[in-house]
């Protein structure tokens, strides 16, 4: 026993040296959906926090694993001086616990796009702990390659991978569910102190031991000192980078793509993170797992699947079930991220050279977060770094491939070999280029009746024109595959409501009978709305009518203006405030305006990231604070995955409210769910009466309540 806690020849030894990796990575990664989930109803709930999360912690990654190789490069043997300097970082990292923000660095003012400020917050509070355990990966791999010469360290790596790959996939089926925002916070940071307990025990080892000189004699040792002794060559610096750029190009991009075409919701962006993840397990644990010929040919089979669900999008099909889709693009991040990691690996340098290598690695992610983050959105109007990233790898394989044919070539030619030479080169060059062909066709397709398109923080907006046969045409705003709105081009019908605001649909319900709106003499109507789409609700406006929109997205607002023509045709006053709805209503409320609104509308939720912070116990305060006593709050509910009717039922009884449900299903038409909540008895007997109120799929709605600290989306799947 006191050999294995005291010499690192031990078990023991080894098994903290794998106990801190394993920490280490499971925190890396827990603290992302952990402080992401923090901060979300701070700046809007759109799945672009997510992306602005993903490029910090990247760019984090590459700062942690640059000064674990100035460490081990500037103290080399100075064992003392690396441990001193690496735990005192730690204290500095414990002192700064624990990680929940500070409410004072919450956003004073709606941001319309607001990177810089979710960068700033995030090192600011998890910065220096998140440096520290991204540096404890390869530092302590470099202390246990010191001390143990003939294990590998690399296989460290698939630990590390292993433990980032449960973080990920516990946090949504575990802590979410079962813990509130705040606790997991605490919990995170007690793990991060256990974490640190254990660092220092793998760092006593490390300072207090020396490698066993009586393995310097064995035949593995040699070969592992004469290894070491060859630095890598700057080709393979070159394509260490260039593949880790190209795997994180492609996992951000179909993750983009996964919630543009799929209708996935957010908490499934874990699960093309933990594909990559998994990959890296796979290339870094042993080189038996890994196969080039089938990882190739696996991925040439399944980016075909991709490119060919991708085109037919635009087709009647739409892209098929939902289901087959996601698997689609999941297999092709699989295969193409193992080809990737498992090149990676093929090139990897001796121990002696570990940091170097793992800081190049995530150098490359790091490019790859940035140009996919900032890059792209300012010089595409798509998500076409998907196509970008499929073609970098292309070329990349060509290289390796080329690489090992001139390498083929200089051994003893067979016939049998040279037929197998031209097979491969043929059959890549066929896959070349169904790629090429593919991509081509699918950028032919997605600008296909796109008259006007546009890309910024919160995603790609196009504008579309369309003839109906044998009738007119109207224009549409997609978000991805969601309709924003749609209008005629007739001189008869455009300044009708259309699709989730036609006359019969829950808010036209709520206009209508609204006790304003009865009688002879009618009164002016005082309307707020969250989201602005191309302003359909505009057309409900009557002389002397006020509707104030609060629209999150500037180009929203530029499209509504220049394309459609339902705000320039309001016969009331339009009021449109840019920045999130929610972040707004509260600088009003602070600043002691309460708009005292007749009629509030929430239209958040048809999408495919819906903000679920706008359904909070916080949120329906908030609305009603500025409702009028009698006034009418009215929620579009319009999702095809999410059944948002009984938190809604919920939070309405929870007010002493009645929730009214509306649906709307047209022939050929686009169908709409409202609930419209209020304390209006006269308003709620109209509704009745009329004929469109709809009953309750269930009698009494499922137990969910959330609120801004705890709340789960899985909660309510239809």
């Amino acid at each position: 026993m006191s050999k294995q806690l005291h010499s690192p020849d031990g078990r023991g030894g080894v098994i903290v040296f794998i106990l801190v990796i394993f920490l280490s990575a499971f925190l890396l990664f827990q603290v992302q959906p952990v402080i992401a989930r923090f901060i979300l109803p701070w700046y809007g709930g759109s799945s672009s926090i997510w992306s602005a999360c993903m490029l910090f912690f990247q760019v984090g990654l590459v700062i942690g694993y640059a000064y674990a190789h100035l460490l081990v490069t500037i103290f080399g043997k100075r064992r003392s001086l690396q441990v001193g300097v690496h735990l005192a970082l730690v204290t500095v990292a414990i002192i700064s616990l624990p990680i929940t923000p500070d409410p004072g660095l919450k956003p004073v003012a709606a941001e319309t796009s607001p990177m810089i400020d979710i960068l700033k917050l995030l090192g600011r509070t998890v910065g220096i702990p998140y440096i520290i355990l991204s540096a404890s990966g390869p530092l302590v791999q470099s202390w246990f390659s010191d001390l143990y010469p003939t294990r590998s360290a690399f296989r460290l790596y698939a630990v590390s991978n292993t433990g980032s790959l449960l973080a990920l996939l516990t946090y949504p089926f575990l802590f979410e569910v079962y813990f509130p925002v705040s606790l997991q916070a605490i919990i995170w940071s007690s793990g991060f102190v256990i974490y640190a307990l254990a660092l220092c025990l793998s760092a006593f080892f490390f300072a207090r031991n020396r490698a066993n000189h009586s393995l310097e004699t064995s035949p593995t040792f040699s070969r592992t000192e004469a290894e070491s002794a060859s630095r890598p060559p700057t080709s393979h610096h070159l394509r260490w980078i260039s593949f880790s750029i190209c795997g994180s190009i492609l996992l951000l991009s179909i993750t983009n793509k996964l919630c543009e075409d799929t209708a996935v919701i957010p908490f499934l962006w874990i699960a093309p993170l933990s594909l990559y993840l998994l990959t890296f397990i796979i290339a870094f644990d042993h080189s038996r797992w890994y196969s080039p010929r089938f990882a190739i040919s696996a991925s040439v089979v399944t980016v075909g699947l991709m490119i060919i669900q991708m085109n037919s999008h635009y087709s009647q099909s739409g892209g098929g079930p939902i289901l087959w889709q996601i698997m689609t693009l999941c297999a092709a991040l699989f295969f193409t991220c193992l080809v990737c990691h498992g090149e990676i690996v093929r090139l990897k340098p001796p121990a002696r050279f570990l940091t170097e290598f793992y800081l190049s690695i995530s150098v490359g992610g790091a490019l790859g977060g940035v140009f996919v983050n900032l890059v792209a959105p300012r010089i595409f109007t798509g998500y076409w770094e998907l196509h970008l990233g499929l073609i970098l790898l292309a070329i990349l394989v060509s290289i390796q491939l080329l690489l090992a044919l001139k390498k083929r070539r200089q051994s003893p030619a067979t016939p049998f070999g040279s037929a197998v030479t031209l097979t491969v080169a043929l059959g890549w060059l066929a896959a070349l280029a169904g790629m090429t062909f593919g991509l081509k066709r699918n950028l032919e397709l997605s600008q296909s009746k796109v008259i006007a398109a546009s890309r910024g923080f919160f995603g790609v907006l196009k504008v579309t024109e369309k003839q109906i046969p044998g009738s007119e045409k109207f224009r549409s705003l997609l978000h991805g595959k969601t309709i924003h709105g749609l209008q005629f081009a007739s001189a008869a019908r455009k300044k009708r409501a259309t699709a989730y605001f036609h006359p019969l649909s829950g808010v036209g319900r709520a206009f209508e009978f609204l006790p304003q709106r009865q009688g002879a003499s009618q009164q002016p109507i005082h309307a707020g709305v969250l989201g602005l789409g191309i302003g359909t609700l505009a057309a409900y406006a009557q002389p002397g009518d006020h509707l104030r929109f609060y629209e999150i997205n500037p180009q929203v607002v530029d499209l509504a203006k220049s394309h459609f023509t339902y705000l320039k045709d309001c016969k009331g006053d339009v009021e449109i405030i840019l920045g999130d709805g929610r972040i707004s209503l509260e600088s009003e409320l602070r600043a002691g305006m309460e708009n005292h609104f007749d009629l509030l509308i929430i239209d958040a939720f048809s999408g495919h990231a819906p903000p679920i912070h706008l359904l909070t116990q916080e949120a329906f305060e908030l609305y009603f604070a500025h409702l009028k006593e009698d006034g009418i709050l009215a929620l579009n509910i319009s999702n095809a995955e999410i059944d948002f009717s009984d938190p809604i039922r919920n939070q309405a009884d929870r007010f002493g409210m009645m929730p009214l449900q509306v649906m709307h299903l047209p022939d050929g038409g686009i169908p709409s769910i409202w609930v419209l909540v209020t304390k209006n008895e006269a308003f709620a007997r109209r509704l009745e009466q009329s004929g469109r109120l709809t009953p309750w799929a269930r009698a009494k709605p499922k137990k969910i309540l959330w609120t801004d600290d705890f709340n789960n989306l899985l909660q309510a799947l239809r």
